[in-house]
């Protein structure tokens, strides 16, 4: 493989660091927008940041499809360097954002298949996709093109929600923020002995899902054990449940796992959920310890954010799996660049 290509011109580079309030250039973390799959075969990153802002299959209140925009523009700029860890992210990890697949408005089909030939864009060149949703309708076709690239039945799930959404329809719709997980099983794309979902809680589904989902093995993590255990004796357990047989590992969060208290920007909130410092660090172990090859963060509704809790929240779920993956990258040797341009 040739030496990859990252130069940008001056002008460019200038409205990159002028940031996210004042550039003219918004973009996640303000890395570079690459709007052509043969540019990342020049620029060859790490990872490559994607939106999906799509929200057709919300049941409760829509406005997920703006979730993308808002976490890439109204999060307030927190640094890259990493206190826990004590590195520079961007140093040890090259990270691109390659904007939004397109999600025309009324067209559901066409806006799922757009999801999945974007992440394919990404996921067949050897890189991590992280996409931010939009509903959780999305990791269907996200997760997908995952499964195509490395195999189906080769890749585990840790799903982080209050909700299984393994539905088989809801109102008669196949495609539903409520089935997604359901379909993934169904297709053989994701194993149900490696579907292990955490923070369920509330009210639904009914005895006949749940039937449904102990068949195919499913594991789960409801929140009243989360409560009294920890979060991080049951990620314990999550990670050799979900890599039990497998090579890979995606995570998906709904950001309704989090309690409403850290996360009121949301379709469907539901009360009694995870606490922000517990996921956050949650998230940065799964980054370090397992084979991770894709991450989504889904059902940011900034329209009922307060002072932008969700957003920013959302936001440094991503950041902490980005600093995940830079230290895997330092412990296995690589040569760091001094300008935020990632190792050699």
């Amino acid at each position: 493989m040739s030496e990859p290509d990252r130069t940008l011109p001056a002008g460019y580079r200038e409205q990159l660091d002028l940031g996210y309030v004042f550039g003219s250039v918004l973009t996640f973390g303000q890395r570079p927008l690459l709007t052509e799959p043969e540019q990342l075969d020049r620029w060859q990153p790490d990872v490559a940041v994607l939106g999906a802002p799509f929200d057709l299959g919300t049941t409760n209140r829509p406005g997920a499809r703006f979730g993308p925009r808002a976490i890439r523009t109204r999060a307030y700029e927190p640094g890259t360097f990493h206190l826990d860890l004590g590195l520079e992210i961007f140093d040890w990890l090259e990270v691109v954002d390659v904007g939004d697949a397109f999600c025309p408005h009324g067209m559901v089909q066409t806006s799922l298949d757009n999801v999945k030939a974007k992440v394919a864009s990404v996921v067949d060149r050897g890189i991590i996709p992280i996409t931010i949703g939009g509903d959780h309708t999305i990791t269907w076709p996200a997760a997908t093109a995952v499964a195509d690239h490395f195999g189906f039945g080769t890749v585990g799930m840790v799903h982080f929600d209050a909700h299984a959404d393994t539905a088989d329809t809801i109102d008669g719709n196949l495609a539903s923020h409520g089935t997604p997980m359901r379909r993934l099983i169904e297709s053989g794309a994701i194993p149900g002995n490696n579907f292990v979902q955490v923070g369920l809680r509330g009210y639904w589904p009914g005895q006949d899902v749940w039937d449904w989902m102990r068949d195919q093995g499913m594991k789960w993590h409801l929140m009243d054990e989360v409560h009294r255990r920890g979060l991080d004796a049951v990620i314990t357990d999550a990670i050799v449940e979900a890599m039990d047989g497998v090579d890979h590992l995606y995570v998906s969060v709904d950001i309704d796992c989090l309690d409403p208290a850290y996360a009121p920007g949301t379709g469907t909130p539901e009360p009694g959920g995870i606490a922000s410092v517990d996921l956050l660090r949650a998230l940065r172990r799964l980054a370090m310890e397992c084979p991770l090859v894709a991450f989504d963060v889904m059902e940011v509704a900034p329209a009922y954010d307060h002072a932008d809790c969700t957003v920013n929240v959302a936001h440094r779920l991503i950041m902490e799996i980005l600093a995940g993956l830079a230290w895997k990258n330092r412990q296995a040797g690589a040569v760091p660049h001094s300008d935020g341009r990632g190792p050699r």
